[in-house]
């Protein structure tokens, strides 16, 4: 059986728990085997990720699970695990699932891939594929415990609706007392996560001052993209330090990422290159960001981007 950890917050799932169990759905339909999708705490419309391929939903609800807490919630997946049978555990490459990652290989003496962003194969041994080198080489891992945790790379793959929602069953497991009190949690609202992003508009110190920041967010709202920044702008103060992308903040990879007035230092690259399409605006024909754009538009931004923004509005009115 390949298990899920179907993440949710505030009693809804994300967007990387659909992925999780298409991925787990596929993994299962490579190994001949079945898809399990486990949730942990409350949470709406749980039988709803059979829509996505789990054949069957179990959820734990307890006290304990209100909050997290890594020991907590390793020792309730790991019982999940053993009580079901479960030979591969798939977790989202989030905060949450690269602090269960190693303790939970550990409990249940597995093999563990951080990361991956294919589908394994399975025909002459259990072999996935991850980014390694900030995105410029492909490593392969076979991975041959009996037990195996994989972590999924955000927008690695697309949701998909491959059947019907399931009815959700109660699973029992003995839970330790936890260790850590969160006394208060302050999550940016109102626009999609970074990680989970398929559209994102960044700009870096090409922008002048944080006073012009209006062009960038203009674009986004028009586009409903998220928006990010380069570290140095981070660093001054002209954005907040949760829209930083690159090798020492967020690593992405969405669909489109626009890049203004960014010289795409290696740095920055390494958190973007993953991206499918990337966009560059910057007037500096020698700027580094153009080598690895899809397109490239040379220009001083304060002209191109209100053009690109009326442009886009103009398409979006004719649809």
């Amino acid at each position: 059986m390949v298990l899920i950890i179907a993440e949710s917050q505030k009693g809804q799932f994300k967007k990387s728990a659909f992925e999780a169990v298409t991925y787990g759905y596929k993994t299962a339909q490579a190994m001949g085997s079945t898809c399990a999708a486990l949730v942990l705490g409350e949470a709406a419309n749980a039988g709803d990720l059979g829509k996505y391929g789990a054949g069957a939903v179990y959820q734990i609800t307890d006290a304990a699970l209100q909050q997290f807490d890594s020991q907590v919630y390793t020792a309730a997946i790991a019982e999940a695990v053993k009580q079901l049978g479960a030979d591969v555990v798939v977790l989202n490459h989030s905060s949450t699932g690269k602090s269960l990652l190693g303790r939970l290989a550990a409990r249940l003496h597995a093999g563990s891939v951080a990361g991956v962003n294919t589908v394994p194969t399975v025909s002459g041994g259990f072999r996935v594929k991850k980014s390694v080198f900030s995105g410029k080489a492909i490593a392969e891992y076979e991975v041959n415990s009996p037990v195996k945790v994989l972590s999924l790379t955000g927008n690695a793959i697309q949701p998909e609706v491959v059947g019907a929602a399931v009815s959700v069953s109660a699973l029992q497991v003995s839970l330790p007392a936890p260790k850590v009190k969160v006394k208060e949690v302050i999550r940016e609202e109102g626009h999609v996560p970074l990680p989970e992003a398929e559209l994102v508009v960044s700009a870096g110190r090409g922008m002048k001052g944080p006073e012009n920041w209006g062009i960038v967010e203009e674009l986004a709202g028009v586009l409903g993209a998220t928006t990010a920044c380069s570290r140095p702008v981070a660093d001054v103060g002209w954005r907040p330090h949760h829209e930083h992308v690159g090798q020492t903040g967020i690593a992405i990879r969405p669909n489109l990422y626009i890049a203004i007035g960014i010289s795409g230092a290696i740095q920055h690259l390494a958190g973007v290159n993953n991206s499918k399409t990337i966009v560059v605006i910057n007037k500096d024909p020698e700027a580094p960001f153009f080598k690895a754009a899809d397109y490239g538009v040379q220009g001083d931004l304060f002209e191109v981007v209100p053009k690109l923004t009326a442009a886009f509005r103009r398409f979006k009115e004719q649809q």
